[in-house]
């Protein structure tokens, strides 16, 4: 019984949404996908992609974001928060991709979890959207989703990721978080969700359902 749910949600997210690869963050090069993923902690996706559009025109290679002066890159990203942190974090990163890894950003989730500044959902995130390995990225949108949907109790988002690799099918682990993250801005907000409007509405299992 729970896995037909599961399958009917998934055909109507699919019906809804479409089953395209999309990643909201712009980027020509992995290494660039990578620091707009550590932007975009706390940000947005819009206003990283301000910030990238003269970033990386400013560094064009990993070795200026590297060998980059860490007050002047505080300044040319702080519209996305955080920056004394992310700034740190990605001249360490790049460092590290530079000295360790030739320049290349690694498939591996324990050689990405080494990466300054990177935890599960970024290294998910690369691994889906660069190498195409079926992993799943718990966000905010995620998280609360799939509490409300029922695929899971719990709070810690390590947990949630392994909960979902469970229930949900192996091809739709990228994209069950490209579709919820559509779902989560246009219907399931975390405040007053659209719940009239919901087309799984009827599958749903929240609490605070109107």
């Amino acid at each position: 019984m729970a896995a037909k749910r599961t399958e009917e949600i998934l055909k109507r997210l699919d019906e809804v949404y479409g089953t395209e690869y999309i990643c909201y963050l712009n980027h020509e090069t992995p290494w660039q996908l990578l620091i707009a993923v550590i932007l975009s902690a706390q940000c947005t996706d819009a206003r990283v992609n301000i910030v990238t559009k003269d970033l990386f025109v400013k560094y064009d290679t990993l070795e200026k974001f590297a060998n980059a002066d860490l007050k002047e890159l505080e300044m040319d990203i702080r519209p996305t928060g955080f920056f004394h942190n992310k700034a740190k974090n990605i001249i360490a990163c790049a460092k590290r991709l530079v000295e360790v890894y030739g320049g290349e950003v690694p498939s591996e989730l324990e050689d990405l979890l080494t990466l300054a500044g990177v935890g599960r959902k970024t290294a998910n995130v690369i691994r889906g959207n660069i190498y195409n390995q079926p992993s799943i990225v718990v966000d905010t949108h995620v998280k609360r989703i799939s509490k409300r949907l029922g695929f899971t109790k719990e709070d810690d988002p390590e947990k949630i990721e392994y909960e979902l690799m469970k229930k949900l099918p192996k091809d739709h682990w990228i994209l069950y978080n490209i579709q919820i993250i559509s779902f989560g801005r246009n219907i399931c907000f975390a405040r007053s969700p659209k719940c009239q409007e919901c087309f799984l509405y009827d599958l749903c299992k929240s609490k605070d359902k109107r």
